[in-house]
C-alpha cells in the first residue's frame, strides 16, 4: 500500500518587495521595482501593482521603466533579505519535521504522517499565522499530495492566502488552469501547445500519453503525467547539503604571511566555483587554522547570500586575521562555506551585477574546459 503524502508549499509573497514596504510602509499599494535603476540594470522584484503594467522579475530595467515611467525604483539590500529569511527559515526549522528551502523565499515541507496526530491544514495554517505575526511579511502556501500540486496551489492562493488540494482532486484542480501553469512549460513549449489546440490543462488530459509521446517525445509523457496530477519529487531536507569546505595540511608548517593568505585565495576561489557547479549560494564563512600542538580554532561570519569570489574572499581574509595568532606556525588551513540554499539566480539580480554575472560564467567556462587550476586569481599565486 502507497504512502499517502502530505506536502505543503510556502512562498513569501513578493518577498523583497515586502520586506521594502515594512522599511518604508509609504511604498504600499505602489508600483515598486526592486533591483537596477532606469538605465541599466534588471528586476529583481516588483510589486503587484508594477506587474499590471507587464512587469515582471528579470526583465531589463529600461523596458520596465518605459511600462510603467512613474514606478519607485529601489536599490534593494541583500543583508536585509537574508535576515528575514533566515527569520522565516527558523520559525519554519522549529516547527516542521522535514522541510526544503528551495530559495531565499520558498519552501516545501513534508507533513507526511502527521494526519495520525492531528489535522495537517489546520497544523499548516497556524503555522502560516505564526510566521505572519512574527515577520509582518505576507506569505501564501499550497497543500496538496505532491511538490508539484502543492505550489501551483500557492500561486493560485497568491497574494497572503492558502489553498488545500484534497488527494484524489488534483486533475479536478488542474483541469481549468492555462497550460502555462505547468512548471516547465515555458514560452516555446506554449506555442508548440497552443498549435495544437491545447490551450487548458483539461485539454492536455484528453490526449492520451501514447499520442503526446509521438508528438513531444519524452516530454509529452511527463506532460502528461503533470497534467493528472503526478509528480514524484521529493522534499529534500534543508540540512542534507549543510556545508562545503576545502583544507590543506602542510608538511612543513606555514609561518609566511603571505603564503597563508594565498592559500585563503585559493581554497575560497575553489569552493565558490563548486557552489556555482552546484547552482548554490552560502549564507555564512568560516576559517580554521591547526597549530603544530594540535590546537584548533575556527570562527565564522554570516553574509548575504552569495557564491561569487570576490564576495567571499575578503570575507575569509578578515576572518583569518581575526583568528591567526601571529607569528605562529600553521599546520591546517581551512575554509568552508555554510547556509547553503539552491537560489543563485535571484541572488544575481541585485546591484547592477550582469557583468559579474557574465564574468564567472566565461571563467567558469574556461574552468570546466581546461582544469579547475587553469585559471585562478594572482592573489592566489
Amino acid at each position: 500500500m502507497s504512502v499517502q503524502h502530505i506536502i505543503a508549499h510556502f512562498d513569501l509573497d513578493s518577498f523583497f518587495v515586502s520586506v521594502e514596504v515594512l522599511k518604508d510602509p509609504s511604498l504600499k499599494g505602489k508600483p515598486v521595482i526592486v533591483g537596477g535603476n532606469s538605465k541599466r540594470g534588471i528586476v529583481a522584484a516588483c510589486s503587484y501593482e508594477a506587474r499590471k503594467y507587464g512587469i515582471h522579475s528579470a526583465m531589463p530595467s529600461a523596458k520596465a521603466f518605459q511600462l510603467c515611467p512613474h514606478a519607485i525604483s529601489i536599490r534593494g539590500s541583500y543583508s536585509d533579505y537574508s535576515r528575514y529569511s533566515r527569520w522565516v527559515t527558523q520559525i519554519i526549522a522549529d516547527k516542521a519535521p522535514l522541510f526544503e528551502k528551495a530559495s531565499v523565499d520558498e519552501f516545501y515541507l513534508d507533513l507526511t504522517g502527521m494526519d495520525k496526530y492531528f489535522d495537517p491544514l489546520q497544523w499548516t495554517i497556524d503555522l502560516r499565522q505564526k510566521i505572519i505575526d512574527e515577520t509582518k511579511l505576507p506569505i501564501s502556501f499550497g497543500l496538496a499530495s505532491n511538490k508539484m500540486i502543492a505550489k501551483m496551489a500557492t500561486d493560485e492562493a497568491k497574494p497572503n492566502g492558502y489553498l488545500h488540494i484534497p488527494f484524489g482532486k488534483e486533475k479536478e484542480f488542474l483541469a481549468p488552469l492555462p497550460v502555462n501553469k505547468i512548471p516547465g512549460v515555458g514560452k516555446q513549449t506554449f506555442e508548440v501547445l497552443k498549435a495544437m489546440g491545447i490551450k487548458t490543462i483539461s485539454d492536455i488530459q484528453k490526449f492520451s500519453k501514447e499520442e503526446l509521446e509521438e508528438r513531444l517525445g519524452k516530454w509529452g509523457i511527463e506532460l502528461w503525467n503533470k497534467s493528472l496530477g503526478i509528480h514524484k519529487g521529493k522534499v529534500t531536507s534543508f540540512h542534507e547539503a549543510k556545508s562545503i569546505s576545502t583544507e590543506s595540511t602542510y608538511m612543513d608548517n606555514a609561518t609566511d604571511i603571505s603564503f597563508l593568505m594565498s592559500e585563503v585565495v585559493r581554497m575560497s576561489e575553489r569552493i565558490a566555483y563548486e557552489l556555482r557547479q552546484d547552482e548554490k549560494v552560502a549564507g555564512c564563512v568560516a576559517v580554521k587554522i591547526r597549530y603544530p600542538d594540535f590546537e584548533t580554532t575556527s570562527r565564522q561570519t554570516t553574509i548575504s547570500y552569495t557564491c561569487a569570489d570576490d564576495e567571499i574572499i575578503p570575507v575569509a581574509k578578515e576572518l583569518f586575521h581575526k583568528l591567526y595568532k601571529k607569528g605562529m606556525p600553521v599546520r591546517l588551513l581551512g575554509v568552508r562555506l555554510s547556509e547553503l540554499t539552491g537560489d543563485s539566480v535571484q541572488t544575481n539580480l541585485f546591484n547592477d551585477v550582469e557583468r559579474k554575472v557574465d564574468l564567472y560564467k566565461a571563467i567558469d567556462d574556461v574552468k570546466k574546459r581546461f582544469g579547475k587550476v587553469k585559471l585562478k586569481r594572482a592573489s592566489s599565486n
